[in-house]
């Protein structure tokens, strides 16, 4: 069963982890939990924001591949057209 809740929790988008971590907070907040439903509520909340931490580090990963990309492309737009580039416009 903890697969179960290890698997439901690498399901949730990083909004509904998020919002899914502030209720187990408040809950534990809350002092009305017993020690041992506050342990496994503990557990899960490390679990969602490990999720969270990953679907943050991917989206990283996604920014900075886009905006080398966009360099790249820049890159490519202001250098010197090659000779063969040249050749073909009728420069030489």
């Amino acid at each position: 069963m903890a697969k179960e809740k290890k698997n439901d929790i690498n399901k949730l988008q990083f909004e509904e982890a998020i919002e899914s971590l502030t209720g187990i907070v408040n809950n534990i907040e809350s002092g009305e939990t017993d020690l041992q439903a506050s342990l496994e509520q503990y557990e899960r909340g490390m679990k969602l924001i490990n999720h969270c931490r990953d679907i943050l580090q991917a989206a990283e990963k996604r920014i900075e591949k886009i905006s080398t990309q966009r360099k790249d492309s820049e890159d490519d737009d202001t250098a010197e057209p090659k000779v063969e580039d040249k050749a073909e416009e009728g420069l030489f």
